[in-house]
């Protein structure tokens, strides 16, 4: 793309005492960029991802954010970078309101005498357009997230990614098990972080959605990257076939 991109990753490597899951990656995202993130199971794909987000730091490797060498060794370090993730089963949580979930953790609060309370009238009117921007209607910001559909509680997850001013958005299988509607509706959540010059690094096994979000493939494959390419410059047949090579060796290309 000729720019200094958003994330950049050399040769990173992570162990797990000899098991050597993650060997050597390299690959950038550049802003506004949606990365389609692809490989068989137990391909490194998550592991890969979690050094990103620090919950699993990388052995050995560099980070580089906006062309600036940074540690990522924690969540912490990922979120002041600007890096959120939204993980099918750890998105949400059921028992929690919707308001409640978009603030997990960073919740506002008001001063009352000498204590402090969480100020919910605050937090709802900034959820409030913050749904309808992303055309999620539910009954009320007080309702459980559990008795929402599974695109529902995707959109809140990635609301909750959109307020706190994410540069990137990592999401993990985030259609799997949801219905063909809650599919399009994660879809078009993809294209408004896209359309907001948010980056995404998104995981999936579905073909169709991949072709229909992402601007550029990576393949990993045994811990490595084997493919790193525009998604117009490879069909979506040509890697199904890769994939059930297992992405090896030989289906190596454009690497880089």
């Amino acid at each position: 793309m000729g720019k200094v991109p958003l994330l950049r990753l050399e040769d990173v490597h992570k162990r797990y005492g000899h098991v050597h899951a993650v060997r050597g990656v390299s690959m950038d995202v550049h802003k506004g960029e949606v990365v389609g993130l692809l490989g068989n199971n137990g391909a490194g794909k998550s592991t890969l991802i979690k050094t990103i987000i620090g919950v699993s730091p990388a052995t050995s490797g560099k980070f580089y954010w906006n062309g600036e060498e940074v540690k990522i060794k924690s969540i912490k370090d990922s979120r002041a970078l600007g890096i959120e993730a939204v993980y099918q089963e750890q998105a949400v949580f059921d028992q929690l309101s919707i308001v409640k979930n978009v603030f997990m953790g960073r919740e506002i609060c008001k001063q009352v005498g000498p204590l402090r309370i969480l100020d919910f009238r605050a937090m709802k009117e900034i959820v409030a357009p913050l749904l309808q921007q992303m055309g999620l209607s539910v009954p009320s910001l007080d309702h459980e997230i559990r008795f929402c559909s599974g695109g529902e509680r995707q959109g809140v997850a990635i609301a909750r990614a959109m307020y706190f001013k994410a540069k990137m958005v990592i999401l993990d299988e985030p259609t799997n098990a949801l219905s063909v509607e809650a599919q399009k509706k994660v879809l078009s959540f993809i294209e408004q972080l896209r359309d907001n010059g948010i980056s995404v690094i998104l995981i999936s096994h579905n073909m169709g959605q991949i072709y229909a979000v992402v601007d550029r493939i990576v393949l990993i494959s045994h811990g490595k990257k084997v493919l790193d390419v525009h998604k117009d410059e490879i069909s979506r047949e040509e890697i199904e076939d890769l994939l059930a090579d297992g992405a090896g060796e030989g289906g190596k290309r454009h690497v880089g």
